[in-house]
């Protein structure tokens, strides 16, 4: 909930993050280093789907980004050269048994999760590993309960710096449903009841897609039901809906998760549901 206390986590638990400061009070936007700039100005707390953020090229833009926080607390992030984004959900009894879902690779649009895919088709497996380590160490170093997700990029040099956890079921192990033998949920259930932890098991190759409140409006903002009976007609097709009682656009409606035998062909058939459905391609 408070993305300052995040990020001396980070710092304490030894795993990398983006260089930031955090600030509290006017005075301290004199003191920000300028390689800071250019950077991300992010609220320490309520910020999620990239509400709450400002992007600020020097000391001027930060200064105005400030006043229009409303001069909260904030963390400033430097910007950095990004190649993918990934994430590790893990999840930790009270025994101290930690367990994880396979490395995700997610795709956002306008700071929301738009694709998932697993397994992550463009992330080398020693960065992997070093992701699952960190996102192990992350729960370990503060007796976490529960599922625990955390996102990570991976630069363009190829390192691997944290983002932000979410200590919760995330939006981007919702594919667990479908596509492990354990989900995201049971093993929440699991960490909550005192459980044996199994180590979850990906049996299908799986690419989900974020299902947002823009699909239930046409190109004239007229309400429309999206076309599911096509949607579900393509192979290992799974939709859930979340029973929301109306659409709002950038509002999470639902998700879709496509199933295969191999990354190749879910990724197939998910492009043909994007395309179905007015999803720009990935």
């Amino acid at each position: 909930q408070d993305r300052a206390a995040e990020k001396r986590h980070f710092v304490n638990s030894g795993v990398a993050c983006a260089p930031f400061a955090v600030i509290e009070a006017e005075a301290d936007l004199a003191k920000i280093d300028a390689a800071l700039l250019p950077g991300i100005l992010k609220t320490s707390r309520l910020g999620y789907d990239g509400k709450g953020q400002v992007r600020v090229a020097d000391r001027a833009a930060l200064a105005d980004a400030w006043r229009e926080l409303k001069q909260v607390p904030c963390v400033l992030e430097k910007r950095l050269p990004l190649r993918h984004e990934l994430s590790v959900i893990v999840a930790r009894g009270a025994d101290g048994t930690v367990v994880q879902l396979p490395v995700q690779q997610n795709l956002h649009r306008d700071g929301i999760l738009a694709v998932t895919q697993v397994p992550a088709p463009d992330v080398a497996p020693e960065t992997q590993q070093c992701a699952v380590e960190s996102a192990r160490r992350l729960a370990q170093e503060m007796s976490y309960l529960g599922v625990l997700c955390v996102e990570f990029f991976v630069l363009q040099d190829g390192s691997l710096v944290a983002n932000e956890m979410a200590p919760r079921p995330h939006n981007s192990g919702h594919y667990s449903i479908d596509a492990c033998d354990v989900s995201q949920f049971e093993l929440q259930v699991r960490c909550m009841a005192g459980l044996p932890l199994p180590a979850p098991r990906l049996h299908s190759s799986a690419v989900m897609l974020n299902l947002l409140g823009d699909l239930w409006f046409d190109e004239h903002g007229q309400e429309r039901t999206p076309p599911w009976n096509d949607v579900l007609a393509l192979p290992g097709a799974h939709l859930h809906l979340y029973g929301k009682a109306g659409a709002r656009r950038s509002r999470k409606m639902g998700h879709l998760t496509i199933t295969g035998t191999d990354a190749a062909g879910a990724r197939a058939v998910a492009s043909q549901a994007a395309a179905l459905l007015g999803l720009p391609s990935f």
